[in-house]
């Protein structure tokens, strides 16, 4: 097992491709006694930013949950740091481009986990057809325009990532179906990318965290599907056995989170070379596809997630119809009376379309919001993606509590 086949390929200034991978749009502004790296700027901008604190309060596989112990998307995405920063540092690669990169991956992810992604694509395949909504590109749109920070000047701008942490962030599509992973050699408009999958990641470490998404998620689905009694004796049999014939005999094996993402860091740190790729061995590949199966076999079409489905899909579309029958009052006047008795909800979006839209120029300068126009207020197209991008900023709280207000006299 060698360490560090990967040193001559890390992102760092030997890297031929080294002024692509640390441009930003626009130049961060400076301070005179900061001491961290261009990724480590990068990292904390995330982490201070509002959208992750939110993911504190969005669906990984279970729904606005009550229990304190099960994961929710911000555990998750601190998962796939730990995870991908091991596999980086054990090969050679910058970890903290890989941390930087994980920590920001999901950061646009809709309430509700995949099912509320799929809910507001169906509305715009429904209202603004040819229009897509998935979260890789909405979590590019987060970091790069939506997520903002006061600057030493009390302006809010833009996060204005390095470009390999916003493509590591379009291109994690955790779907590994071959193994190899390599990166991609052209620098590409990441907005010209169409579809969640269709390039692999810029750097070596985007390519880390698009396997390390994977591997952080497998086991704890399993560990919490258990704590909720989901996945009955027999069925857990099945799994065990599923670990014997894959990864073999060993008597220290218990199938839990800790002891599964153990195997499979030390079976892709084992296996992968720049020339071969990011690989895992065969056994190994298979009991990934076999988790897969079982997962999808034994938690995510469970009873309760299909019903809560249905009453997710009540919730986001009540909250866009709500919006969007406030359209032609701002279309007309500029004026936002919100919905039929005002809500919280409503005091925020009418803060968004200052923000983020053309709606009051003068109140955007007043707010000190250094930020650019995303959506016209006189095209409908764009109000529908104003709203649907607003309601993939919720969390799962705050999207039932608003539907709670709007449905309530």
């Amino acid at each position: 097992m060698e360490k560090e086949l990967f040193r001559t390929q890390r992102a760092d200034e030997h890297n031929p491709a080294w002024e692509n991978i640390r441009s930003r749009k626009n130049r961060l502004y400076a301070r005179n006694n900061d001491i961290r790296t261009e990724f480590e700027r990068d990292y904390t901008r995330i982490l201070h930013s509002m959208g992750y604190r939110r993911l504190k309060h969005k669906t990984q596989v279970f729904f606005a949950p009550k229990n304190d112990h099960i994961c929710t998307r911000m555990e998750h995405v601190n998962h796939v740091a730990s995870v991908s920063s091991t596999i980086s540092k054990y090969l050679g690669l910058n970890e903290q481009l890989s941390n930087a990169i994980s920590l920001g991956h999901d950061i646009g992810h809709a309430p509700f986990g995949h099912h509320g992604e799929s809910c507001i694509n169906d509305i715009y395949k429904r209202y603004n057809p040819g229009e897509q909504f998935w979260h890789e590109k909405n979590s590019l749109l987060f970091a790069d325009f939506i997520e903002t920070l006061q600057d030493p000047g009390g302006f809010e701008r833009p996060l204005d990532l390095t470009y390999a942490v916003r493509d590591g962030i379009i291109c994690h599509c955790g779907e590994i179906d071959e193994n190899g992973l390599k990166p991609r050699s052209e620098n590409r408009d990441l907005y010209k990318i169409e579809k969640a999958g269709q390039y692999q990641p810029y750097t070596w470490e985007g390519c880390v965290v698009k396997i390390s998404d994977k591997i952080s998620y497998l086991g704890r689905d399993i560990e919490d599907a258990r704590q909720y009694h989901i996945i009955d004796q027999q069925s857990f049999g099945k799994l065990k056995e599923l670990v014997r014939d894959t990864l073999g005999e060993k008597p220290d094996l218990t199938v839990n989170t800790t002891v599964l993402i153990n195997e499979l860091i030390v079976d892709i740190c084992n296996n992968s070379t720049p020339e071969t790729g990011l690989c895992f061995s065969e056994n190994c590949f298979r009991f990934i596809r076999g988790i897969k199966k079982f997962n999808a076999d034994h938690i995510y079409t469970y009873w309760k997630i299909e019903e809560f489905k249905k009453y997710t899909t009540l919730i986001i579309n009540t909250i866009f119809e709500s919006l969007l029958r406030t359209y032609p009052e701002v279309k007309k006047s500029r004026r936002y009376s919100g919905s039929e008795f005002f809500t919280r909800m409503d005091a925020a979006f009418r803060e968004w379309l200052i923000k983020y839209t053309d709606f009051s120029p003068e109140l955007k300068k007043e707010h000190n919001y250094a930020t650019e126009v995303l959506f016209h207020i006189d095209d409908e197209g764009d109000y529908i993606r104003c709203i649907g991008t607003f309601i993939s900023g919720m969390t799962d709280q705050f999207a039932i509590k608003t539907y709670e207000d709007l449905i309530s006299f």
